[in-house]
C-alpha cells in the first residue's frame, strides 16, 4: 500500500512539473495552440507527440504482463460504444478548453499561482460535476420508477 502512495506522489508531481514546464497552466499558450487561423503556436504539439510516445510504450509494457506491478487488476474502460453523451461530454470540454485555456488537470496545477481567474474556474469546474452528479442520480432513479411497457 505504500508503495502505491508513494508511486502515485511521485507520479502526480512528474505531470504537475510536467505541465508546468509546458507551460499549459498558461491559458494564453493554451488559446495560442488552438488558433488555428490566428498565431497559431505549435509548440504544445511537441509536447502533445512526446506524452503519446510515452503513453504507447507504456500500453506496450503492460500489454506483454499478466498483472500490473501494484495493482490486483488492469482497469480499462468498460464502454467502447461512443453515444450521445460521450460526444455531448467531448464538445463541452472542447468549448470550454476552447473558451478559456484550461483543462482539468492544468486548472488544478495552476491554483498554485494564486490567480483568481483559475480559482473562479475552479470553482465553475468543480460546480458543473457536481450539478452533473445530482443530474444523473434524479434522472436514474426516474429511470428505475418508470413504468415499462410490455
Amino acid at each position: 500500500m505504500l508503495a502505491r502512495i508513494i508511486v502515485s506522489l511521485v507520479a502526480g508531481l512528474q505531470i504537475g512539473v510536467g505541465l508546468v514546464v509546458s507551460r499549459m497552466i498558461d491559458p494564453a499558450k493554451v488559446l495560442g495552440f488552438l488558433d488555428l487561423a490566428g498565431r497559431w503556436d505549435p509548440s504544445l504539439a511537441l509536447v502533445m507527440a512526446g506524452a503519446v510516445s510515452v503513453a504507447a510504450i507504456g500500453f506496450r509494457i503492460a500489454a506483454t504482463r499478466a498483472t500490473p506491478v501494484l495493482a490486483e487488476e488492469f482497469r480499462g474502460p468498460t464502454r467502447i460504444v461512443v453515444d450521445r453523451r460521450l460526444v455531448g461530454g467531448a464538445v463541452l470540454f472542447g468549448v470550454g478548453w476552447g473558451l478559456v485555456g484550461y483543462c482539468p488537470g492544468p486548472a488544478l496545477a495552476s491554483l498554485s499561482l494564486g490567480r483568481t481567474e483559475t480559482g473562479i474556474f475552479v470553482a465553475a469546474m468543480l460546480a458543473g460535476m457536481a450539478a452533473y452528479r445530482l443530474f444523473e442520480a434524479l434522472t436514474s432513479v426516474n429511470r428505475q420508477e418508470a413504468p415499462t411497457s410490455v
